[in-house]
C-alpha cells in the first residue's frame, strides 16, 4: 500500500475510497467540521468525501463554506431536499460516489489518520465485499466511562465484541462501515423503511444480509480500521438507555426472522452470558466497596435487559398478527 502526502489519482493498488457522512442537525455543526478535518488528514490519497445535508439549507452552506476556509478540496456537499431518513441521505451519497469502495460514518465520529488506509487494506480480497471497524468511545468528559464494555453497543461502539483480530463477522455497523461497489451493483441501496428512527429493523442489518446473500462474500470486522465516537451526554440518560434498548432487542429478533434462523444471534447470546455471568456478579461484588459505581451499574443491566426483552417480545408478536415492517 503505498502512501500519499496529498491528494492523488487512484490506481489498481490504490483504489479511490468515497466517503459518505451525512447530518440532519445544526446541533452537529461542530462534529461536522471535526470528521471533516480528520478526513482531511488521511494518509490515503485516493480519498473522497460525500457530505449530504439533509434538509437544512444552513447546515448546506456552513458545511461548504467550512471545507472552502480550511481549503478541503476533495469533498462535496450535497442536499437531501427528498425522502428523509439516514438511508436516504446515503444513497444520495452513493449515487453521486466514483470510489471502488464507500465507506460510512456517523457524523459525529473522527477517523484515526491511517483509518482510509486501514479500509481499503482490509478490502483488497476478492473474498471481502464489506467492512466495518472499531469504533472508540469519545466521551464529554471522564465521569461518563463508568458504562462497562459490555453495553457500549448503547453508544455505537465496539467495546462489547471483544473482538482484536480481523475476524468475519454476520453483519457491519452503520457507525464506521465501506462495502465495495460491486454490493450496491448486486443489491441497490440502503431500504429507507428501516432503521432506530423509522422501523424495527436496523438498516445496517438489513443492507448487510442482503449483499452476502447477493455476492456469497464475506463481511469483515477490522480492528486496525478506527475511529472516534464522540459520546454526547443525552447518550447515558435512561430515555436513551431505554429507546435503544427496545430498537436493538426488535431488531434482532427481525434480523434472527430475515435470517431464517436462530444461529444469526450467537454473538448476542455470547454478550449476555458474559453480562450476567462476569459482568452482573462481578458489580454485585463491588457494592459493598463502590455502592455508587455499582449501584449505577445494577440499575443499567437491569433497565436495558428488560427494554431488550420488551422489544424481542414486541418483534414476535408483530409476526405472529402479521404487522412487521
Amino acid at each position: 500500500m503505498n502512501h500519499h502526502d496529498g491528494h492523488g489519482p487512484a490506481t489498481p493498488d490504490a483504489p479511490l475510497l468515497s466517503v459518505i457522512a451525512t447530518s440532519y442537525t445544526l446541533d452537529r455543526l461542530g462534529d461536522v467540521f471535526d470528521l471533516m478535518d480528520s478526513l482531511k488528514a488521511q494518509r490515503y490519497a485516493p480519498l473522497e468525501t460525500l457530505f449530504v445535508a439533509e434538509g437544512s439549507r444552513e447546515l448546506y452552506e456552513r458545511v461548504a463554506a467550512h471545507l472552502a476556509e480550511h481549503d478541503i478540496t476533495n469533498c462535496r456537499v450535497l442536499f437531501n431536499s427528498g425522502e428523509p431518513g439516514l438511508s436516504a441521505a446515503r444513497n444520495l451519497g452513493i449515487a453521486a460516489a466514483g470510489g471502488e469502495i464507500l465507506a460510512f460514518l456517523d457524523d459525529d465520529t473522527v477517523a484515526f489518520p491511517d483509518w482510509a488506509e486501514e479500509v481499503v487494506r482490509a478490502c483488497r480480497e476478492d473474498s471481502v465485499i464489506g467492512l466495518t471497524g472499531a469504533t472508540l468511545p469519545l466521551w464529554d468528559d471522564g465521569d461518563m466511562s463508568w458504562l462497562p464494555k459490555e453495553f457500549y453497543w448503547l453508544i455505537s461502539c465496539t467495546g462489547w465484541t471483544g473482538l482484536e483480530e480481523t475476524t468475519e463477522v454476520r453483519n457491519a455497523w452503520g457507525h464506521n462501515m465501506a462495502f465495495r461497489r460491486e454490493s450496491f451493483r448486486a443489491c441497490g441501496g440502503f431500504d429507507n423503511r428501516h432503521g432506530f428512527h423509522r422501523g424495527g429493523f436496523a438498516e445496517d442489518n438489513e443492507f448487510s444480509l442482503r449483499v452476502r446473500a447477493a455476492t456469497g462474500k464475506r463481511i469483515v470486522f477490522s480492528p486496525r480500521a478506527r475511529v472516534w465516537h464522540k459520546v454526547h451526554r443525552y447518550r447515558l440518560s435512561w430515555r436513551w438507555v431505554a429507546a435503544r434498548s427496545y430498537f436493538i432487542g426488535r431488531s434482532r429478533r427481525m434480523l434472527q426472522r430475515a435470517a431464517g434462523a436462530a444461529a444469526p444471534l450467537a454473538a448476542e447470546r455470547t454478550l449476555l452470558r458474559r453480562i450476567l455471568t462476569r459482568l452482573l456478579p462481578r458489580t454485585l461484588a463491588d457494592l459493598p466497596r463502590r455502592p455508587r459505581l455499582a449501584g449505577r451499574r445494577i440499575a443499567l443491566i437491569s433497565a436495558s435487559l428488560t427494554f431488550l426483552a420488551l422489544g424481542y417480545l414486541s418483534g414476535v408478536l408483530a409476526g405472529v398478527f402479521g404487522k412487521e415492517k
